[in-house]
């Protein structure tokens, strides 16, 4: 560092520096130090570091695990007896000055609720300053984030002046998508036209601030009687893109009844056919699938295989389970061919499913209301705060639903008889 101005300078010193003895917040080097000291800590206290996510450290004590995650500076601990976490903060206290925030509820803009059923993350906070921030909060809801019938296109509109405004709020939706899995197939389209957004593109992340507003606590709910197995759901839309005319990948993996990974993107090449465009989508769910089973098994959860992929293309599933030259796959590169490898190894098995019953068409186009409301409640997608089932608020009191379903019966009742009272009039 250079000597700051007015420090006293002996005779000789001249074009000398400060010796930096401490790194300091806003160096390029100072998380990478800050990290490299947190992990010799901890594998001195005979944590082992994970190869499939190396910000995770376990521990295992007398048959019991104990879970470190590390996010910079925010830490999380995780297991089945209090006394293994009490342990780990001793040490940690002894080591670096730390802040014991108690049980988890808020982790990084994550909200987290735990009752007897399961656990609950959602981003409502978040979601709610991002709507104060860009002035949406008393905008009016929407009930898709996105218009079926419209088609983002990079030459479509006019180029927005200050492109900075557009960048800030994608970066913000985009971070959303931790929990929201509604919103991620319309972020990763806004994505793409960073660097010379248009009106069109703007107007279509305002579309999604007003969906977010209907229902701003809405995410994902683990449950707690899970049965620990694997699943995965495969989709493409051969060449969704306009411009490029390259399709979207799309996937969704369970662990039981719970979402716990996905992800929406648009493959790096074009495809000649809808096979082509779906055994790709294959290909990204199987590397995804591999890094989870060696993730959950670092974390000593069992996975039975093979692992069930679920796919709506028999041609794809037929040219991955055989392996014989076809005009359609000569020109495929070889690292594609992953999914054969792993079915002939018993990692997967894919199974056809139907398209009407495909979890994955969520990250792969626009939906309806009614097809994507269908598929969140699929996916396990929970707005905690919503009112509660059985009844709908009405005024000051609560209205049964059958009571309310008899009063609509009624009504449609007595306008078909008006209906009817007025044709043989005229007649």
């Amino acid at each position: 560092m250079q000597l700051p101005s007015g420090f006293p300078v002996d005779e000789g010193s001249e074009g000398m520096v400060c010796k930096l003895k401490k790194s300091l917040y806003g160096l390029k080097q100072a998380s990478r130090q800050w990290f490299a000291k947190l992990t010799g800590s901890l594998l001195k206290n005979r944590f082992s570091q994970s190869s499939s996510d190396y910000s995770m450290f376990v521990k295992r004590v007398q048959g019991r695990i104990v879970i470190v995650l590390v996010y910079v500076d925010d830490i999380i601990l995780a297991g089945p007896r209090l006394g293994d976490l009490e342990a780990v903060k001793l040490f940690l206290k002894r080591d670096f000055k730390i802040k014991d925030l108690g049980s988890l509820k808020y982790f990084l803009g994550l909200e987290v609720t735990r009752n007897s059923s399961g656990i609950s993350v959602s981003q409502r906070k978040y979601c709610m300053d991002l709507l104060a921030e860009t002035g949406l909060l008393d905008a009016k809801s929407c009930k898709s984030p996105l218009d079926c019938k419209v088609k983002l296109s990079a030459t479509k509109g006019t180029l927005l002046p200050d492109p900075s405004v557009y960048k800030r709020l994608v970066g913000r939706l985009h971070y959303l998508t931790v929990t929201r899995p509604d919103i991620a197939f319309l972020v990763q389209q806004l994505c793409q036209y960073q660097i010379q957004p248009r009106d069109t593109h703007l107007q279509a992340a305002y579309r999604v601030l007003r969906y977010l507003k209907g229902a701003p606590g809405q995410g994902l709910h683990f449950k707690s009687n899970n049965d620990l197995v694997l699943k995965a759901y495969s989709d493409a839309d051969c060449a969704a893109c306009p411009d490029t005319r390259r399709s979207i990948s799309g996937y969704c993996t369970f662990l039981g009844g719970s979402l716990i990974a996905w992800r929406a993107k648009k493959q790096t090449t074009v495809s000649r056919s809808s096979s082509e465009a779906e055994y790709r989508a294959l290909a990204h769910l199987v590397c995804e699938i591999q890094w989870l089973k060696g993730l959950l098994a670092e974390l000593d959860v069992k996975i039975q295989t093979p692992v069930l992929v679920y796919c709506d293309n028999m041609s794809a599933i037929q040219i991955a389970e055989n392996p014989v030259y076809h005009e359609r796959t000569k020109h495929i590169e070889i690292d594609v061919h992953v999914t054969r490898e792993r079915i002939k190894s018993g990692l997967i098995k894919l199974k056809f499913v139907r398209s009407e019953d495909q979890l994955a068409d969520l990250f792969t186009k626009g939906l309806s209301r009614y097809r994507l409301s269908y598929l969140l409640d699929k996916l396990g997608v929970l707005n905690i705060y919503a009112p509660t089932c059985g009844g709908v608020m009405k005024f000051k009191g609560i209205v049964d639903l059958n009571q309310q379903e008899e009063e609509v019966q009624n009504s449609k009742g007595k306008q078909k008889l008006m209906f009817a009272e007025e044709e043989e009039r005229w007649s």
